[in-house]
Order: C-alpha cells, then sequence, then structure tokens
C-alpha cells in the first residue's frame, strides 16, 4: 500500500483517514479569461501572528499552460511549499508580494493594514490585472480599480489562489526565519511569529522584541508588567483585535520543534 503522502486526496490524521479538498482548478479563472480578463489571485498569511508582518501575494497564472499538485498552503509540508513557490517564479506570468510590517498594523490597525499590504502586492506585479480573485467574503481592495470576486475558501477552489498563499507562505516564513539570528530566543525559525507555547514562554520570560505587535493584547499586557496564566482566560479578558481576529492567533504550525528558546 503507498504512504498516505502518495495517495490522491487522501490523508490520515490521528489515525483517521481523510479525504483532502480536491485540487483547486481554474472554472473561476478561465470564466474571466473567455472575457479577455487578465486575473490574479491574491492571498496572504501572518494576520494572527504576535511577531512580524502580514503579506500579500498577488499571482497571475497562464492562460494556455496548467500547474498540477497547487494546493492551499496549509495542507502542504514546508519541503513542498517550497518547491512549488520556486516553480510558481518560474511558470507564473507575474507575481507580486506585498507587507504591512508590525509597525505599521500597530499604527494603523489590522484592517487598514490588509488593504495597505494586498495593494503593495498588485502594485508589484509587472502587469496590471483587470480581475482579483480575493480568498473570503471581504473586498480588501474596494475602490482600487479593479474588479474584485470574493471566493470563500479560494485557496481551495481557484489555482490563482492556491498559488498566491503558497508564495506569500514561503515569502514570509523565510523573512521570519531570517529574523532569528538576531532574536534567537524567540524561536523565529520554527514558530514564524505564531504563538507556539515556546514563543509564549520566551515572551513571558524575556518580554517583547522590535518585531512583536504591541498593540495586540497580550503583546501590550506584557509591556505593562502583567503576565497571563490561562489561556482561556486571557481569551475571556481580551477578545479580539481590529477587524474580530483573534490575538491568540491560529493553533501553532505542525512540527514545530520542542526544547528551550533558541534558533
Amino acid at each position: 500500500m503507498l504512504p498516505a503522502s502518495q495517495r490522491k486526496n487522501v490523508t490520515y490524521r490521528n489515525g483517521r483517514r481523510r479525504r483532502l479538498p480536491d485540487v483547486p482548478g481554474l472554472r473561476i479563472e478561465r470564466r474571466w479569461w473567455d472575457q479577455g480578463a487578465v486575473v490574479a489571485g491574491i492571498d496572504e498569511v501572518g494576520r494572527g501572528a504576535w511577531a512580524g508582518p502580514v503579506t500579500y501575494a498577488a499571482v497571475i497564472l497562464p492562460t494556455d499552460r496548467r500547474m498540477y499538485k497547487l494546493r492551499d498552503s496549509k495542507m502542504l509540508d514546508p519541503q513542498r511549499r517550497e518547491e512549488l513557490a520556486r516553480r510558481l517564479w518560474n511558470f507564473a506570468v507575474a507575481i507580486g508580494i506585498g507587507e504591512a510590517s508590525n509597525a505599521e498594523i500597530d499604527a494603523f490597525g489590522m484592517t487598514a493594514a490588509i488593504r495597505m499590504a494586498a495593494r503593495r502586492a498588485v502594485d508589484a506585479l509587472d502587469v496590471r490585472p483587470d480581475v482579483c480573485l480575493l480568498d473570503g467574503n471581504w473586498d480588501f481592495l474596494a475602490g482600487y480599480g479593479t474588479t474584485n470576486e470574493r471566493v470563500i475558501g479560494g485557496d481551495a477552489h481557484a489555482a490563482s489562489i492556491a498559488a498566491a498563499s503558497i508564495v506569500a507562505k514561503v515569502h514570509r516564513d523565510a523573512g521570519m526565519t531570517q529574523q532569528c539570528p538576531r532574536y534567537p530566543t524567540y524561536r523565529f525559525s520554527s514558530n514564524k511569529g505564531y504563538p507556539s507555547p515556546e514563543h509564549k514562554a520566551s515572551l513571558r520570560q524575556h518580554g517583547p522584541c522590535d518585531l512583536h505587535r504591541s498593540s495586540w493584547a497580550p503583546i501590550r499586557a506584557l509591556a505593562q508588567g502583567q503576565l497571563w496564566d490561562d489561556d482561556e482566560m486571557v481569551r475571556k479578558d481580551y477578545g479580539t483585535v481590529d477587524g474580530g481576529v483573534s490575538p491568540w492567533g491560529p493553533p501553532e504550525p505542525q512540527g514545530a520543534p520542542a526544547g528551550p528558546a533558541a534558533c
């Protein structure tokens, strides 16, 4: 029997067999291509992190070729993501990346930072798109001058959005890893700025660094000399930050190594 990683659309989690989403296709893109439009898929990473930027990628795929094995970046292991990202840089018609730093998130709020980063990503494209496919149900490019289609679960349904999710994830992960020698105690190479147990422990012991989002409730509490002991209690006390994003972010990335806080 083939290992789970080699069986199409099947994986195993906690000993249970689960079907993966179908490989994202080009149905949505083709609908616009048939009208002569240039289409870009847009997706982000880093919105729920405690440190570092929020990063957007915009990807324009060719109309006459198809790149197989694209998936939502969250469904791929790091090695596979990096391999696909390298291929995409050679395959795509154009790729643009835009970021809003943690300082900009603190200064303007997450909603404004998302708009800022997304526009920077589209501005970085060598080809101006007519249509932008946005992952989710919010038009964060409203007023930008493009036709924007919102696609809920877009990285599982539209190949260009899946491609953008891969490019954004690999770019941001590499940037956070590069910061690790400067801030070794926070282990950014493994947690990428997300609130892993080791990251939280380092924050309790050493406080925040220049990359942390000081406007987010847990970081702000630390800066004021307050400590938190129980995650559930903190969630109830602090609620969510601008845009409804939990300051505790998504679960820590799978495979983060355990051990003392160091790169």
